[in-house]
């Protein structure tokens, strides 16, 4: 029997569940939730280039190829969050996006349909290299090195998906500290995913639909589908 918890949501046919992209604990999360909800239909927090990238081990592009199509600080933004998920990962022992290749291999093993839901990664890292302002870079940049000298930074065990509490906080932090960031990288892709989820729900209204998506993107794609 399915038992809404935290960092899950149910609306209509759709059954969110918000997963850390490092953390053993999706891993579970997606299997425990998959067995409980029998879904129909598995949606993923992914693109097809992504897909790809998961699922044949594919190397990245040189960083002049890279800088040329993604802009200056859309580059910078992908190489910080590749080396920050790189480092959990080899903390925790898991490989990022393994949550998603479960949930994948779920589907490939009981014949289910899989919808991808992501906007494509490097349009959203392009408007991310335009969008950024100047004094949102000084910012971040004044935080990265202080953080580590700070006496209240966060407890985060990587092995496990962050409380509600905790995703709250950074989600209130970013937005009030880097609108532009939070704007491309979390609200514009909250409601590309919501608008792909209601597609698939009015086309598929009898069948249960499993969306894993990052546990940051639960609220907002909820209150999008809400307002549908």
């Amino acid at each position: 029997m399915f038992v809404l918890s935290e960092n899950t949501m149910i609306i209509n046919n759709i059954y969110l569940i918000g997963t850390s992209h490092v953390a053993e604990q999706s891993i579970n999360q997606v299997k425990n939730f998959f067995k409980d909800i029998e879904p129909d239909i598995i949606a993923l927090e992914l693109d097809p280039g992504r897909l790809y990238s998961l699922t044949h081990n594919v190397k990245r592009p040189k960083n002049q190829v890279l800088l040329k199509n993604l802009g200056v600080m859309g580059f910078l933004f992908y190489l910080f969050g590749e080396f920050a998920q790189k480092k959990i990962g080899n903390v925790v022992k898991i490989e990022p996006g393994s949550e998603m290749l479960t949930a994948l291999k779920l589907a490939k093993k009981n014949k289910i349909d899989v919808a991808l839901i992501d906007k494509n990664i490097q349009i959203t890292l392009r408007r991310f290299s335009k969008k950024f302002k100047k004094r949102e870079v000084l910012k971040m940049i004044a935080d990265i090195l202080s953080s580590p000298f700070k006496k209240n930074n966060l407890n985060v065990d990587f092995k496990k998906v962050p409380d509600k509490e905790i995703i709250d906080f950074v989600l209130k932090h970013t937005k009030k500290r880097y609108p532009s960031l939070y704007k491309v990288l979390i609200q514009e892709r909250d409601l590309h995913m919501a608008r792909l989820l209601n597609k698939i729900s009015e086309k598929y209204p009898d069948k249960k639909i499993m969306a894993v998506v990052g546990a940051g993107h639960v609220d907002g794609i909820t209150k999008y589908l809400r307002n549908f």
